[in-house]
């Protein structure tokens, strides 16, 4: 049996969280969520103590990430995940209010699995979420490398 999925929502704008939260909940999806406010945090989370990634061989990871952060680039995360060998096969889900072109296929470029910009319209914004979090009740997630 496969380690349940944890979902790392890195998101500074803490309504956007609550938000992201509830109506990921609401889909159904009952996996733990464990929320950062900065780049920074999510970061030493990943990578542990010896900052290798290898404190979370064997864990199966989702990461919700958005790119318009304070402390730290979302584009330099997503590119440090994909680059190591333990996380690499994380799926990325960038959630964003950034819709330019160049960086929705820059994200791509580095390997996130998803690209999602943020619907200004508040309910547009919670549907979209519930539907995500019926995306994440049916894929599968592989463990960190091991």
């Amino acid at each position: 049996m496969s380690n349940p999925v944890t979902i790392i929502m890195i998101e500074d704008d803490e309504g956007h969280a609550r938000l992201i939260e509830r109506n990921i909940r609401r889909s159904g999806v009952n996996n733990e969520i464990i929320p950062f406010t900065s780049g920074t945090a999510a970061l030493n989370y990943l990578f542990g103590s010896d900052g290798t990634g290898l404190d979370h061989k064997g864990c199966a990871f989702l990461i919700l990430l958005d790119l318009n952060l304070p402390d730290a680039s979302g584009i330099d995360i997503l590119k440090r995940v994909k680059e190591n060998k333990y996380l690499k096969t994380t799926p990325v889900v960038v959630l964003t209010t950034t819709d330019d072109s160049h960086e929705i296929k820059r994200c791509y470029e580095l390997g996130c699995n998803v690209y999602i910009t943020k619907p200004v319209n508040y309910e547009s914004f919670a549907n979209a979420i519930r539907q995500l979090g019926l995306f994440f009740s049916v894929i599968q997630v592989p463990p960190a490398a091991i």
